[in-house]
């Protein structure tokens, strides 16, 4: 699929949403629970095709290495995501200069 900033993504198997923040010019494979996630909300969620556990959380933003791709997740779910098969990783603060 092809990203593009501003665009929301939402999992086809729990309540996860994502907005892309930042998306290379190729196209990405965007999964949750091991099924692509879709523009436009879901009527009838489907089966994971994998086990819950690492969910994303509610105002995070998150990478994958390698990859320049940023996402803002504005509602957490309870299965993973992941940008071409590698799962993404919570963006760390960058820490503030000291103020002396």
């Amino acid at each position: 699929m092809k990203l593009r900033a501003g665009q929301t993504l939402r999992s086809t198997v729990d309540a996860t949403a994502l907005v892309v923040v930042r998306a290379p010019q190729d196209d990405l494979a965007v999964t949750c629970g091991g099924l692509e996630m879709a523009e436009e909300q879901v009527a009838e969620k489907v089966p994971a095709q994998t086990e819950a556990g690492a969910g994303v959380l509610l105002g995070k933003r998150y990478t994958v290495e390698g990859v320049d791709v940023e996402l803002l997740c504005v509602q957490g779910g309870e299965y993973a995501v992941a940008v071409d098969g590698t799962d993404v990783e919570q963006k760390s603060a960058k820490p503030l200069p000291a103020s002396d």
